[in-house]
């Protein structure tokens, strides 16, 4: 889902960049001091799921945990997801810095919107199902955002961008079901972490 350096058009970075500095913004604002230890775990979590590449034809996919993130951080997610992805691209040089605010909008958009499209799912007492689905379409949109970022970029892309939907079909179907049981555990042993949820 990294979309590397040197590949997108001027405006699709700039478009990018500039709705992600609203979304961090957003979420910095609405970060309670004593979410912020919970914020750095799930960064951490992303940071490390998202560096493990399972080869998928002649691309590659890799868990994002996206849903995962905005279904517990709600706004959050944006400075949570953009950090994680800071440290890989000077660490590991995946992404790169000129693509970061695209590639955090990317990930952490769709995060923010299945988080509240869901949500009544949640609270009318069908968790799991919301949850699965918060999951399966945060990377479905990641996917189709990404896609079109490369389809606006210039039409070579096109083919590519199918592929790079194509490829991730697999990662929805686990997303959904990881954030399910990551839902259902929380929920039983340490529910406080959903508060944004029922509040």
């Amino acid at each position: 889902m990294h979309i590397s350096e040197g590949v997108l058009a001027a405006p699709v970075l700039l478009s990018g960049a500039a709705l992600t500095v609203v979304g961090t913004a957003v979420g910095l604002r609405r970060m309670d001091y004593d979410r912020i230890m919970g914020v750095a775990i799930l960064s951490a979590a992303f940071f490390v799921a998202s560096l493990v590449h399972v080869p998928v034809g002649p691309s590659s996919a890799h868990l994002i945990l996206n849903g995962l993130l905005g279904l517990v951080l709600g706004w959050a997610a944006f400075p949570s997801i953009l950090v994680a992805l800071l440290l890989q691209a000077v660490l590991f040089q995946y992404g790169g810095l000129t693509v970061l605010g695209l590639n955090t909008f990317t990930m952490a958009a769709p995060a923010v919107l299945c988080y509240y499209l869901f949500r009544p799912l949640l609270r009318n007492g069908k968790a799991a199902v919301g949850a699965f689905l918060v999951g399966f379409c945060s990377v479905l949109l990641s996917a189709l955002f990404a896609a079109s970022a490369l389809a606006l970029s210039g039409e070579a892309f096109v083919p590519l961008a199918a592929g790079l939907v194509a490829a991730h079909i697999p990662i929805m179907v686990v997303e959904g079901f990881i954030t399910m049981f990551a839902y259902s555990f929380l929920a039983r042993v340490k529910p406080e972490v959903l508060q944004g949820i029922t509040a």
